[in-house]
């Protein structure tokens, strides 16, 4: 989206709720126009550039292939136009905002204005394939409630000031940042998401219910084995295998047990 568009976004978070679900619909329309087919739709909403600015943005995962409710079989496509596509988005965000914005707007002019030149204009839609589902899971993982910045790209930290890299598109080159700490915080800050708002949403046949009604369909006319769900795994578990280290294990290798909570001692002074 735009530039001059994120401010709106940052003051107003409901926007990116809404503006994940349009995205979905603009390319469940599209797919199903072209194809006549539902596909699955997985979208990773983001908030951060690569200077740590709020820059609103969307990875959309979308499998290539869906299903035909009417003749109940799979078909698989290649090609999605991304330039017809963009001009579908364009034009349903476009009219979102004129309705959102327009109830509170001081000065109508100049929204609409805004809004008509940003028709005017090409907007920024990349489009590439996985070659694997590794691939495909990799990419998901990167961009899937992880920090803003790695710990890797901190040059330095001390009470006063943080100094860290960033990738300058413009420059095609790695330029250090000098930031004062509170300066830093507020930069982190204003990525933390909303209370119950969601990392991942699923829309199509990943719905919660297309997944109901279609998963038995699907997996049927794919020729797979559906895999029941794996069960979740315990907090001890959990660190043996990711971290090989159980925490109920004492420094002798014994198992610990509960055995009550002691009380502190009241400390004579102030007894």
């Amino acid at each position: 989206m735009p530039k001059m568009f994120w401010d709106y976004f940052q003051q107003d978070r409901r926007l990116l709720s809404d503006i994940a679900a349009l995205a979905a619909s603009v390319i469940n329309r599209w797919v199903q126009a072209h194809y006549n087919v539902v596909p699955y739709v997985i979208l990773i909403p983001h908030t951060f550039g690569r200077r740590l600015n709020f820059h609103p943005h969307l990875h959309i995962l979308v499998s290539a292939g869906g299903l035909n409710e009417r003749e109940n079989r799979w078909i698989n496509f290649r090609d999605i136009d991304k330039y017809v596509l963009m001009y579908w988005w364009r034009f349903t965000v476009l009219n979102y905002l004129a309705d959102f914005l327009g109830a509170d707007a001081e000065d109508m002019g100049a929204l609409d204005e805004m809004l008509k030149q940003q028709g005017k204009r090409p907007w920024n839609i990349h489009i590439k394939r996985f070659s694997s589902k590794w691939h495909f899971l990799r990419y998901a993982a990167r961009y899937l409630r992880r920090p803003p910045i790695a710990e890797d790209r901190i040059i330095s930290m001390t009470d006063e000031h943080v100094e860290y890299w960033a990738n300058d598109l413009k420059l095609k080159a790695w330029v250090r940042i000098k930031v004062s700490v509170e300066e830093f915080l507020e930069l982190l800050i204003q990525h933390v998401p909303d209370k119950y708002a969601h990392g991942v949403r699923y829309f199509g046949l990943a719905s919660p219910a297309g997944k109901h009604l279609f998963s038995s369909a699907v997996f049927a006319l794919l020729g797979e084995e559906q895999k029941p769900r794996p069960k979740r795994l315990s907090f001890e578990a959990m660190s043996v295998k990711y971290f090989d280290s159980n925490p109920l294990l004492d420094s002798h290798g014994q198992r610990m047990r509960w055995v009550g909570r002691q009380v502190p001692a009241v400390p004579a002074a102030a007894a």
